[in-house]
């Protein structure tokens, strides 16, 4: 492969801009001991792939759209600044980089477009960032089978446009599509805006090609299907970082769609929008879009008093295979008491304004606390967890909205995406930040839902990741043990305990929150 394939097209884009007074440098919100990096180990970093140390360098590749951060950004803070940024430009000069940081016991914190909304790639002990941006590139495509080959640091316009050049579609669209990677997909476990039709990426990953803590290389998947013991795509997906670096990634893909149908729905409630959605699933009918909106979210975004709560679909793909899912959305729907088909124009609003996250940076800049809370949970729960959880967020002083919509379905359930947001004073951002999410995540697991559906855990979620797993987070510590014994690998997220030498003194609960 030539150098141009490689050469990065898209860089990431920066979350709200630090606000930091000319001539200084962005200080750091946590304050804890970091690990040190000597001037012979940044030559030697720096005889391995080009490496980066520059302040601003430094800074904007050491953060994320975690919204707590961005309010630290506003007072001209990071979370905490890497003490090298490493971008490697061939796959080839990773495992070399990995095995380095092993070796001399560096923690070393993996990152794409940093589009994530929890904190993971942070650099929590300092050390390397690890930049897989420029590695972009689709290196093979199995027009037969409907496998793409991709590069970890492609980002989805790049995928989607190499794709559809021979008819083809991963269909994966998530919010962040302009401003994400693959690899990124692959390690916090995303979904699309699509999923409903496509699925989650765990859905689509056929193969993976990852570099373990000490430098080796190991492929995973590769066919249809297998019986060779557990599905070792499944341990990497969703790790975050934390137990290998994904290098290589084989995605499914499907034929482009030959058609689209929208349709609008009013319903009178939430619970029985839910349950014509559940209704549509269990019939076979996966429409790609399925976003059911309760009466605040529905008159924030589409009108009306808030008396009504809005359902959207939209189908693609073969025309007979989107006719038969309408038809069954149809009637499910205008069989429900108190349902009425709504302006279809409604979809398109939606279409236009889906990936707009200005709102939410405006409320920032005004100082509301503001963010989001997707998880999953089985359909005989979800009328609860959504009642519940609204309330549970509410009681927390200070809190001014908690509102939710359904955005992925499943045959036994479904995704609740919950946005909430409070107004404390300026010294209380952090500790009503803490409470909210507190309040939220532990209602929603004491009720049968899950901790995430498609962001992840990264810092803000770990402190849940043990209660919630019950004994198996022993099993997961374990994985953790095995594969990355010195706990150099994105140390302090998803939960696991931070046992490596030289960066054990502080344990994350006491870093934060």
């Amino acid at each position: 492969m030539s150098d141009s394939t490689l050469r990065p097209l898209r860089e990431p884009t920066a979350p709200i801009p630090l606000i930091v007074a000319e001539g200084h440098s962005p200080s750091e919100h946590f304050t804890h001991t970091k690990v040190s990096i000597s001037t012979e180990q940044l030559e030697e970093l720096r005889q391995l792939c080009p490496t980066e140390t520059s302040v601003l360098g430094l800074a904007q590749a050491s953060r994320d759209w975690w919204p707590l951060a961005m309010h630290w950004s506003l007072a001209g803070e990071v979370p905490v600044m890497a003490a090298a940024v490493c971008r490697p430009e061939t796959v080839d000069q990773i495992a070399p980089l990995i095995k380095y940081c092993n070796q001399q016991r560096l923690p070393l914190t993996t990152a794409g477009g940093r589009s994530g909304v929890c904190g993971a790639s942070i650099p929590l002990y300092g050390g390397v960032v690890l930049d897989t941006t420029a590695l972009q590139g689709v290196l093979d495509i199995d027009r037969v089978s409907m496998v793409v080959e991709v590069l970890p640091g492609t980002f989805g316009p790049e995928l989607e446009t190499a794709l559809s050049a021979v008819g083809l579609t991963v269909g994966h669209y998530p919010q962040s599509f302009a401003i994400s990677t693959v690899g990124g997909w692959v390690a916090c476990r995303g979904a699309g805006q699509y999923s409903t039709r496509y699925g989650k990426i765990e859905d689509m990953v056929v193969g993976l090609e990852v570099v373990l803590a000490d430098g080796s290389v190991v492929r995973t998947g590769g066919t249809p299907r297998s019986a060779v013991g557990p599905d070792l795509n499944q341990v990497f997906v969703g790790s975050e970082g934390t137990l290998g670096v994904i290098t290589r990634i084989w995605l499914r893909c499907h034929p482009a769609p030959m058609t689209e149908s929208r349709a609008a729905y009013s319903f009178s409630d939430f619970a029985s929008g839910l349950d014509a959605c559940r209704r549509i699933m269990q019939r076979g009918a996966t429409p790609a879009v399925l976003r059911l909106y309760d009466g605040r979210e529905s008159q924030r975004g589409h009108g009306g008093d808030g008396s009504e709560c809005v359902l959207l679909v939209l189908d693609e793909g073969d025309i007979a295979s989107v006719d038969a899912t309408m038809a069954i959305v149809d009637e499910e729907c205008l069989g429900t008491d108190g349902c009425f088909p709504k302006d279809v124009s409604l979809v398109e609003a939606w279409m236009h304004h889906r990936n707009d996250t200005s709102g939410l940076q405006a409320l920032t800049h005004k100082g509301f606390v503001v963010d989001t809370m997707e998880i999953a949970g089985p359909w005989s729960n979800l009328a609860q967890i959504y009642e519940t959880t609204c309330a549970a967020i509410l009681a927390v002083k200070e809190a001014r909205t908690a509102t939710c919509h359904l955005s992925h379905s499943y045959q036994d359930g479904a995704c609740l995406y919950f946005t909430f947001a409070a107004n404390p004073s300026s010294v209380d951002i952090e500790s009503t930040y803490i409470a909210l999410w507190n309040a939220g995540a532990r209602n929603i697991v004491a009720h049968g839902g899950n901790l995430s559906h498609h962001h992840g855990i990264g810092l803000n979620r770990a402190r849940f990741v043990a209660e919630t797993l019950g004994p198996a987070y022993h099993v997961l510590v374990a994985m953790k043990r095995a594969l990355d014994p010195n706990g150099i690998l994105n140390p302090g997220k998803m939960g696991f305990p931070v046992e490596g030498p030289g960066f054990n003194s502080v344990a994350p609960s006491e870093v934060w929150p």
